[in-house]
């Protein structure tokens, strides 16, 4: 679907229960009346991905992808992943070799965020009305036969190939910063709460600009924090916060305006934490506050969120090379009721 022929959000059809900037309905085919599974991951026309492809121009490529086990220490909700091996033999084949399985969440490093991921309300609804339950996602054996929007529809579609963006945060901040002996540096676990001015300021810097169907991409330097944290960094996690994009309608209004096919970055929750409250205040612990974008992108949009993402060799590409637009490619697991996968991305220059 051509992304310029979609309301925006204040001008979106209203839908009976939900929010202003509910895009359900906007994708359906209207001919057969079958309802849409891919959200935002339609506006990768044909055209916008041929017209991606004119940013491969060098041959280089980087995965954004951080290793399965990449947080050594003991996190909460996800347990670490457990890597099994074992001989052919011992597999019943007469021959030499080795087998091997990986048990693990598929939300614990790199991720995709699917549409039912979240759920919205007291019917506990996601994108365009849908109400997974986690008996029928753990039930469904045929991708062809769940309705849901599950991660392993996108298969159908090619996957995500489009172009993405990056708006490097953390190297913006950390050069820029005032040369203010009182002031603290920006740190990923302080829960700066990075605006839509702060994004488009940081995209003039980098001389980038947004097109409609791009994946934006946002780092903040999180995922090296936990590489190495310090024991300034543990107090820095007692604290519960994270910097990430400001999470208000604003912010909202913003990314569905600019047409972005997909958002992701290298932070846990990709939004900030603490959540704010309804009349801007910060709120308590992530856990006791809702997200505001959340709801919006995964449930109102049906817009991707990438979490966790490894962003460090991209970052220090773009800087040295001055592109911060490239190709994008990610294709998830293909298994039927995925609600997350590892992106499995990379940027192609």
């Amino acid at each position: 679907m051509d992304p310029g022929s979609v309301p925006d959000f204040d001008d979106l059809p209203k839908v009976a229960g939900q929010p202003q900037g509910c895009a359900w309905g906007v994708f359906d085919n209207k001919k057969d009346g079958k309802k849409d599974v891919f959200g935002t991951l339609n506006f990768l026309t044909p055209a916008i991905v041929a017209a991606a492809a004119a940013e491969v121009k060098d041959g280089v490529s980087i995965s954004l992808n951080w290793p399965l086990n990449a947080i050594k220490f003991p996190f909460p909700f996800r347990k670490s992943p457990t890597h099994t091996v074992t001989t052919l033999r011992e597999g019943g084949m007469e021959i030499e070799g080795f087998d091997d399985s990986i048990d693990f969440n598929t939300q614990f490093s790199s991720q995709w965020d699917g549409l039912c991921h979240v759920v919205h309300g007291d019917e506990r609804l996601t994108y365009n009305g849908a109400r997974p339950t986690k008996e029928g996602l753990a039930s469904a054996q045929l991708t062809a036969d769940n309705a849901l929007p599950t991660i392993d529809r996108w298969h159908a579609r090619g996957c995500v190939v489009g172009r993405g963006v990056l708006i490097d945060f953390k190297r913006y901040a950390d050069e820029t910063s005032p040369p203010d002996d009182n002031a603290s540096p920006y740190h990923p676990l302080d829960g700066y709460r990075i605006t839509v001015d702060d994004v488009e300021k940081v995209a003039r810097h980098q001389g980038v600009e947004f097109k409609p169907g791009d994946i934006l991409i946002i780092r903040t330097g999180y995922t090296e924090v936990l590489e190495a944290p310090t024991a300034q960094d543990f107090a820095k996690f007692a604290a519960a916060t994270l910097s990430g994009l400001h999470g208000v309608e604003a912010t909202a209004r913003w990314i569905w305006n600019r047409r972005f096919a997909a958002v992701a970055g290298d932070a846990h929750g990709f939004e900030a934490l603490p959540s704010v409250k309804a009349d801007g205040s910060p709120g308590d612990a992530p856990a006791g506050n809702p997200l505001v974008l959340h709801p919006y992108l995964l449930n109102m949009f049906g817009t991707p969120i990438g979490e966790l993402w490894d962003l460090k060799a991209l970052g220090e590409h773009c800087r040295k090379t001055g592109r911060y637009s490239f190709l994008l490619t990610s294709a998830p697991l293909n298994h039927p009721g995925l609600v997350a996968s590892p992106p499995n991305a990379v940027a192609i220059f």
